[in-house]
């Protein structure tokens, strides 16, 4: 395992990466990405044994974020385009390896950093 620091930037670029999937990467969402990683660093260097769980935390930060000044993201691509639900990071703590799965059926979609465009 990295440094906290060099975690940070592959959880910042797994996250990224999603956003810019997804067509939400503006400088509103990445500044919300970069608050929410700042926060967990501190939370990372406490616990070090919780590393495991900041990739999926921090995509949630920023879901929650997002839900507050844009709405859902990212939207089920399974249930069709008029879907407008989010879905949600399994496990619920953010990890080990977290998942995208849609909040309705319930199926994985992809894991954290591997969404398609819509």
């Amino acid at each position: 395992m990295g440094t906290v620091s060099d975690d940070l930037l592959l959880t910042r670029a797994v996250v990224l990466r999603d956003l810019v999937a997804t067509g939400v990467a503006c400088a509103e969402a990445v500044s919300l990405l970069e608050d929410a990683v700042a926060e967990r660093r501190w939370w990372a260097e406490q616990w070090p044994q919780g590393r495991v769980y900041v990739d999926g935390l921090v995509a949630q930060d920023v879901q929650d974020g997002l839900l507050e000044h844009f709405g859902r993201w990212p939207l089920c691509p399974v249930c069709g385009e008029e879907a407008s639900h989010a879905l949600h990071i399994q496990p619920e703590l953010g990890g080990p390896d977290p998942v995208w799965v849609c909040e309705q059926s319930g199926t994985v979609v992809a894991p954290l950093g591997a969404l398609t465009p819509r």
